[in-house]
């Protein structure tokens, strides 16, 4: 098994069976190429740091600190969160969550999705970092 870098520590907060449940999709490549663009000057921050009104709210109130700087000001720490969908979910659909729960309720409702979100509650910034499917069973 490969060994994470020391300032890397590997989440699991599901374990590894529930986390071998979902369907993972990392937008790392996205994000550097983001912030490439910015540093050029193809973009400009009013275009990379929008944040929504309703998100930086829930960033201050529900986001789970990081040890990250901010990649546009680094001035603070990013925060995450996690957005979760789902047939099932009824009034839990689309609302948001800590990251541990959010990946919960993935893992526990086959075809719910569940998206986290980094945001700098300082310049605004906000990208998706990653986002997690659970996978139908299957019938039998």
């Amino acid at each position: 098994m490969p060994r994470q870098p020391a300032n890397r520590p590997r989440r699991t907060p599901l374990g590894r069976n529930k986390r071998a449940e979902l369907g993972v999709i990392d937008f790392t490549l996205a994000k550097r190429a983001l912030l490439r663009d910015a540093k050029v000057g193809v973009l400009g921050l009013s275009e990379i740091c929008d944040a929504h009104p309703e998100l930086l709210r829930a960033a201050k109130h529900v986001g789970e600190p990081t040890k990250h700087d901010c990649p546009v000001c680094g001035t603070v720490k990013l925060v995450l969160l996690a957005y979760v969908y789902g047939e099932g979910l009824r009034d839990q659909n689309g609302r948001v969550w800590s990251i541990d729960t959010g990946l919960r309720m993935t893992a526990a409702n086959p075809g719910a999705s569940c998206y986290v979100v980094e945001v700098c509650t300082n310049c605004q910034w906000n990208h998706l970092r990653e986002a997690f499917t659970a996978r139908r069973r299957e019938a039998g």
